[in-house]
């Protein structure tokens, strides 16, 4: 049986993923409209892992005997600066949830839950993961200045495909 306090901030957690999910959707958007195809793929791509975050978070608060909310979410903006602002605001974003799955883990540790503490750790490798995906895109824009945004958003669009690959085996 999961405790109100962890069943709590899994509820809470569960809306940061949904508006994530929302968020990448209005900045995919926003890239279709701008000419970047390859961003928009990457974006959407994004959206819908938030998406499967949150049914996880969702299925995992139901399945220890608690009661996820499903709640509303805030409009996320729809207009952007420029690509490389837009991918700014996803590394801010990314760090915002890595703050907040830190947080269950704390609470996880203070309330000697160890069964969501040892479920949760999924969340914390995978926003290492969100991060270096985000920092290496960054680091292409930085290299890139703000010519050459075509071949950029073709990196993007490659970067994707190979995570999305399946991983080969030696």
């Amino acid at each position: 049986m999961i405790s109100n306090k962890i069943e709590d901030i899994i509820n809470i957690q569960i809306e940061k993923e949904g508006y994530s999910s929302n968020l990448y959707l209005a900045m995919a958007s926003w890239a279709e409209n701008q000419g970047f195809a390859g961003t928009a793929e990457w974006l959407h791509a994004q959206a819908e892992e938030e998406r499967s975050h949150m049914l996880k978070f969702i299925a995992y608060v139901n399945d220890r005997g608690g009661k996820a909310i499903i709640p509303d979410f805030k409009k996320p903006p729809s207009d952007f600066v420029d690509i490389s602002t837009c991918f700014k605001q996803v590394m801010e974003h990314e760090r915002y949830i890595t703050n907040s799955i830190n947080e269950i883990v704390a609470l996880c540790a203070q309330e000697r839950d160890f069964t969501t503490q040892n479920w949760v750790q999924w969340f914390v490798n995978e926003q290492i993961q969100e991060e270096k995906s985000v920092q290496g895109i960054l680091d292409k824009l930085r290299l890139l200045g703000p010519g050459n945004l075509y071949m950029f958003d073709r990196d993007v669009l490659a970067m994707r495909q190979a995570e999305a690959a399946p991983a080969k085996t030696a």
